[in-house]
């Protein structure tokens, strides 16, 4: 243990993280099946996805202070707090989603109404909207950066360039996401529900990945987790609810298609600028 501690930080980090993450599905799947059905995820989903949301952050302070000490806790704490950077960095992590992803909806709802956005078909949308807030701050943003951005950053910016970095731990995040979206994509009867759940995979990787190369950029850029915990807040808030899609299949996944390759013509743009030009390459 005290060499892996050593020697294999991350290796400890992807472990302990996703034995912990995953641990209420796995043990909730053994009564509910695996994948539930929609009815018993809605009404004891929540309950297991609460060591999924508390996983990274809890395994990225433990082996914080294990690995570094009340330095690293102080050091971690300070960029977590750390609020005083330019006003364009917190611009950029708020509105570039939502408002790419405005612009898209009102051009795709023009040809089908399948991509009027979710919001609109629900009956309480305050409620929606808060919910979706909520999500992406607490469960999505902080909880889930303390650990990816908390601690797996600067250990892989230690070795690797921001790009390494953002695809390695980029790839690990959709892993992270692989088996709650499965064990949710049961219909009435628990059987997959692959029109959904077929886009999310896709997402997972095509989405997810250039995404945490912008979160790691972002965090370079500005030595601050703030930034990073509102962006991370805004994908999930806007693309997983307010500007989501109530329709699946062909339709959802064009969703994702469109959105990856601007998230990817972001990872173009940014590699080719000459100030972090020899950090990203």
């Amino acid at each position: 243990m005290k060499n892996i501690k050593k020697q294999k930080p991350l290796l400890m980090y992807f472990i302990m993280t996703f034995i912990l993450s995953w641990s209420g599905i796995l043990v909730t799947s053994v009564f509910m099946g695996m994948p539930t059905t929609s009815t018993q995820f809605a009404e004891n989903g929540p309950v297991a996805l609460i060591p999924l949301l508390l996983g990274p952050a809890i395994i990225g302070l433990l082996l914080t202070g294990l690995t570094k000490g009340k330095t690293g806790l102080f050091e971690l704490k300070n960029r977590l707090l750390k609020w005083k950077i330019n006003i364009k960095w917190y611009a950029f992590a708020i509105l570039t989603l939502p408002v790419f992803l405005t612009l898209m909806l009102l051009i795709l709802s023009q040809i089908s109404s399948d991509f009027i956005p979710k919001v609109f078909n629900e009956k309480d949308k305050l409620s929606f909207i808060i919910t979706g807030i909520l999500t992406g701050l607490i469960g999505g943003g902080l909880f889930e950066e303390i650990g990816w951005t908390g601690f797996a950053t600067p250990e892989f910016r230690s070795r690797y360039s921001i790009l390494k970095t953002g695809l390695i731990l980029g790839f690990f995040w959709g892993v992270w996401h692989f088996l709650p979206v499965f064990w949710g994509s049961g219909d009435i009867d628990g059987n997959i529900e692959w029109s959904g759940f077929l886009p999310g995979l896709f997402c997972h990787y095509a989405v997810l990945i250039p995404y945490r190369i912008i979160l790691v950029w972002l965090h370079d850029n500005t030595g601050s987790m703030i930034p990073v915990i509102l962006m991370h807040a805004s994908l999930t808030t806007f693309a997983n609810f307010i500007l989501n899609i109530s329709k699946g299949g062909l339709s959802l996944l064009i969703y994702y298609i469109i959105l990856a390759v601007f998230l990817w013509i972001i990872v173009g743009i940014i590699s080719k600028s000459k100030k972090v030009n020899h950090q990203i390459n």
